[in-house]
């Protein structure tokens, strides 16, 4: 623990107590937590972004979506509009965020909204949708969801962490025996099972949850505004890389093994660029970006090559189905 993390400890203490009786309140009943008709499925997890909320959602919107009238609700964040918003496929950043924009915009026909009340946002949506799916709404007890799926990082399990402002905990680890299904996220190529094995026996999970590993998987071809291009089409190329993502160090990673000659230029989560950052875009070559950060980009580089890399959740150890399954049989218990 550093020094700044020691100057902090005292506030998180503080802030895990508040936490704790919150949660306390909720479990003994005396906060409401209500319930709803139709299946809720919320992920989330137990620390500050960065674990893969938008692949998992996207995971589950795609095999789901086949059998299920499908709603996605999330609170938008950074968007500078208020109350439930329904997400078009014209909408802008502003008016829905980064994320709610990226799900509608790769599936349609699917509704995506936002909405900080979740309750509000449930009640707008539960009459035209056979399920929901809440992003990132593991703490947000005021809704008890028929499914928690809890995200946590290879590189960055929650087991090890701290309570903010410290660490980066939202709350304490107690708080994952909440979920249902725990996915440990970004595992990296090749892990060996034993490593995995060492994992689940540390996590100490009850035995009616359930731990899968998954790993992100890359798309082989690049996406632009315009027109869609082989990634090899970077191999002999010099180009940008643009990220304003909470952890870029996977995608780094992964185009370095490719051998690609790139910059890297990082920004923050949820960045909003400014007139002088996109400026200096303009003066690149080819950008390549993350499908998130392409939509904040994307209307003000139209004329220019940029182009997003789209990732997916694969999960390890041809668990897939096993996982599958398991959702559509807590789907057809609360149906």
């Amino acid at each position: 623990m550093n020094i700044l993390r020691k100057i902090l400890f005292p506030i998180s203490l503080m802030y895990g107590g508040i936490t704790s009786l919150r949660n306390l309140f909720y479990d003994k009943g005396w906060f409401e937590s209500k319930k709803y008709s139709i299946p809720i499925i919320c992920v989330g997890n137990l620390t500050t972004g960065g674990t893969g909320k938008s692949p998992m959602i996207e995971f589950l919107i795609d095999f789901l979506r086949v059998d299920y009238n499908v709603a996605v609700l999330s609170r938008g964040y950074k968007r500078k509009t208020k109350g439930y918003k329904e997400v078009l496929i014209n909408s802008t950043v502003d008016e829905v965020g980064d994320e709610p924009l990226q799900f509608k915009q790769k599936f349609p026909k699917v509704t995506v909204a936002v909405c900080a009340d979740r309750r509000k946002g449930i009640e707008q949506l539960k009459s035209n949708a056979d399920l929901i799916l809440l992003d990132d709404a593991f703490q947000h007890r005021k809704v008890k969801a028929s499914t928690n799926i809890l995200l946590t990082t290879f590189d960055d399990l929650y087991l090890y962490d701290t309570m903010l402002p410290s660490g980066n905990l939202r709350e304490y680890k107690s708080g994952a025996k909440r979920a249902h299904f725990v996915f440990v996220t970004k595992c990296p190529e090749g892990v060996a099972y034993a490593k995995l094995q060492e994992i689940q026996f540390n996590l100490k999970l009850h035995h009616n949850q359930r731990i899968y590993f998954s790993s992100i998987g890359y798309d082989r071809l690049i996406y632009g505004v315009s027109e869609t291009l082989p990634l090899d089409y970077l191999q002999d190329k010099t180009f940008t890389l643009v990220s304003g993502i909470a952890n870029p160090k996977p995608l780094v990673d992964f185009l370095k093994q490719k051998e690609f000659n790139f910059e890297h230029k990082k920004y923050p989560d949820h960045h909003q660029f400014s007139p002088l950052e996109i400026k200096q875009l303009k003066e690149k070559e080819i950008i390549l970006t993350t499908e998130k950060n392409f939509v904040r980009l994307q209307s003000q580089l139209k004329k220019f090559a940029i182009y997003f890399l789209p990732i997916k959740t694969v999960i390890l150890n041809e668990q897939e189905e096993f996982f599958k399954d398991a959702v559509k049989k807590r789907l057809e218990r609360i149906d």
